[in-house]
């Protein structure tokens, strides 16, 4: 059963999406909204940030915990249906999540739709983790991880570089992923029911559409659902039962499995969508993230007996003396 804390915050979260329902308010408005709400998303203790310019091109972020690994990072991509979101509304959230996993989180403010449409985030991302790599990173050092859009844009990333012929990162991360932007009107309606809160009013079924623009919904970089899942690196999947994205989060899941991937889903009970975001007061999140960061230690585990193998398999063997 939910905490009450998190009963507390869908009560807020629903009376705040009723006059939404009722205004329709425009893109630009809502982005107005959650950058003046990301104001009281304050950084954790000991994570120290570095903002600069990616590529001279992208607004991009590291966040340094004190004691984060020297070699390893994460690439965070942040949600918001590809139109919404920021640095802003997210540094707090990433800030913990790279205070308990122990890693230097790089995260960038990639294109938005409407005015950038797909492929623009995906290239952004794409170009993150390529710097990323230049700058000294290997392939089963680095971890992408997304929420929610930015949760499907990494699933993306992983399928658009394993087309590539580029290695890939050691495991990639869905918090509540975005992986079909074919959202059904019954699923909206089914969560809008069950939570109260109007999914319609945040217009997220109109979300896909201005991101894919002119592309197919169902092409594989929009909607990895719709992909062939095989070669991809091990996964989490997290995702509450009472949000719209459960159950393609589900079929995701079992496609991956099916293609011979190791993915490791965490369903939640009756959470609302974007939970992790409220770290600070619901201590479903601060579980949640617990658990991105015990995946983390057992895949790091992994990759270290990995390249310990490949480090004695590239030794010369010696000479077998033959007998007189």
């Amino acid at each position: 059963m939910p905490s009450i804390q998190h009963l507390l915050l869908k009560q807020l979260l629903t009376a705040a999406a009723a006059p939404l329902a009722r205004r329709k308010p425009s893109v630009g408005a809502m982005r107005l909204a959650m950058e003046a709400g990301s104001l009281l998303n304050f950084m954790p203790w000991k994570v120290n940030l570095e903002s600069f310019r990616l590529d001279n091109r992208l607004e991009a972020e590291w966040l340094r915990p004190r004691a984060a690994h020297p070699t390893r990072a994460m690439l965070y991509l942040h949600g918001g249906g590809y139109v919404l979101g920021s640095l802003n509304t997210h540094r707090s959230l990433v800030g913990s999540l790279a205070q308990r996993c122990g890693l230097n989180v790089l995260t960038i403010n990639y294109r938005k739709a409407p005015d950038h449409p797909f492929p623009a985030a995906l290239d952004d991302a794409r170009r993150a983790y390529r710097w990323l790599r230049r700058h000294g990173y290997q392939p089963h050092d680095i971890v992408v991880a997304g929420d929610s859009a930015g949760g499907g844009l990494a699933l993306a990333l992983l399928l658009a570089l394993r087309d590539a012929g580029e290695p890939l990162p050691a495991a990639g991360i869905g918090l509540s992923p975005w992986t079909d932007l074919n959202l059904p009107v019954s699923a909206l309606r089914r969560v809008a029911r069950e939570e109260g809160l109007l999914l319609e009013a945040l217009q997220m079924r109109t979300w896909g559409p201005l991101y894919a623009h002119k592309t197919a919904l169902s092409h594989p970089l929009l909607s990895p659902l719709q992909a062939d899942l095989h070669g991809l690196p091990p996964l989490l999947i997290q995702v509450s039962t009472a949000e719209v994205l459960y159950d393609d989060a589900l079929r995701f899941a079992d496609k991956a499995r099916a293609a011979g991937v190791a993915v490791t889903l965490q369903p939640f009970e009756g959470l609302v969508h974007w939970w992790h975001l409220f770290w600070r007061i619901v201590p479903e999140a601060r579980q949640a993230l617990d658990q991105v960061s015990a995946f983390l230690e057992k895949r790091w585990t992994q990759v270290d007996a990995e390249q310990q193998q490949r480090k004695a398999s590239a030794l010369p063997q010696p000479r077998r003396r033959l007998a007189a």
